[in-house]
C-alpha cells in the first residue's frame, strides 16, 4: 500500500502544479525569484538566463518544501501522540478526502474555502535567501485549489503513521519536476491552461475514491489487485 500512496502523492503534486491557481501565476513567480522581467525570460534562451531560472528555482522549492515537511511531520506527531484511535483518525481522514474532492469537482464551494490565504511579501531578500522565503511565504497559507490536495495527502499520512516522509517527499517532488522543466525550457505553459480545469475536477474524483477506499479500509486491496494486473517484467525492471 505504501508504493500506492507515493504513486497518489506525487499524482497530487503534479495536478497542485498545473492548477488553475499555479499554473498560471507561473511566470510572474519565476520572474518575482529570479528578479528577471517576464518578457525578459520568456525571450533570453542562453545558458546564463536558463542556470539562473533553475538555480533560483531550486531554491524556492526547497522554501516550499520545508513548509511541506514542518507540516507532515506535525501530523505524524499528532497521530503517534492518539496511536491509539488510529482507526477513528483513518475514517475522519477519509471524510474529510472525500470533501476535499467533492470542492475541488465544484460540487460545494464555501466562502470560508475559496478565499486565498499568504504570506504578505511585500519585501524579499536579494539572491538565491530571497528565493528559499518566497517559497515559504508560497506555501505557508491557503488556495482553493493547492489547499486541499495539499491537506488529503496529509490525512493520507495521518491514517498511515510512519509514511509522512515519503509521502511528503513524493507529492513536493510532484510539485517540483514541472516547475523545472518549466524553468529550463523558459515557457509559458499555456498550452496546459486549457486542461487545467478538467485535470482539477479528475483530481477531485480520484480524491474522492480514494477517500471512499480509505474509509472501508480497502486500500491493501487494491495494491493486491495492482500488482496482480501489473506485468512481471515491470517488476523485474523495477
Amino acid at each position: 500500500m505504501a508504493d500506492l500512496n507515493v504513486g497518489i502523492a506525487f499524482t497530487a503534486g503534479l495536478v497542485s502544479f498545473i492548477s488553475p491557481c499555479c499554473l498560471p501565476l507561473y511566470p510572474a513567480y519565476l520572474s518575482y525569484i529570479t528578479g528577471v522581467s517576464v518578457n525578459q525570460i520568456k525571450t533570453d534562451t542562453s545558458r546564463s538566463m536558463r542556470v539562473k531560472t533553475m538555480s533560483h528555482t531550486f531554491f524556492f522549492i526547497l522554501g516550499f518544501s520545508s513548509v511541506f515537511f514542518a507540516l507532515a511531520y506535525g501530523t505524524n506527531v499528532f497521530t503517534d501522540v492518539f496511536r491509539d484511535y488510529q482507526d477513528t483518525i483513518r475514517k475522519i481522514s477519509a471524510i474529510f478526502i472525500v470533501l476535499m474532492g467533492l470542492f475541488l469537482m465544484g460540487v460545494f464551494q464555501p466562502q470560508l474555502l475559496m478565499k486565498e490565504r499568504k504570506l504578505n511579501m511585500k519585501w524579499k531578500p536579494g539572491g538565491y535567501l530571497g528565493s528559499f522565503i518566497f517559497g515559504i511565504g508560497f506555501s505557508a497559507g491557503w488556495s482553493p485549489c493547492v489547499g486541499p490536495i495539499l491537506g488529503s495527502i496529509l490525512l493520507l499520512s495521518a491514517s498511515n503513521p510512519g509514511t509522512w516522509a515519503g509521502l511528503t517527499t513524493a507529492y513536493s517532488l510532484g510539485f517540483a519536476v514541472p516547475f523545472f522543466v518549466l524553468a529550463f525550457f523558459l515557457g509559458t505553459a499555456r498550452w496546459i491552461l486549457k486542461y487545467s480545469n478538467a485535470l482539477m475536477k479528475i483530481g477531485g474524483a480520484l480524491m474522492i475514491v480514494m477517500g471512499l477506499l480509505l474509509f472501508t479500509d480497502k486500500m491493501t486491496q487494491i495494491t493486491i489487485w495492482l500488482q496482480s494486473v501489473t506485468p512481471k517484467w515491470l517488476f523485474d525492471i523495477m
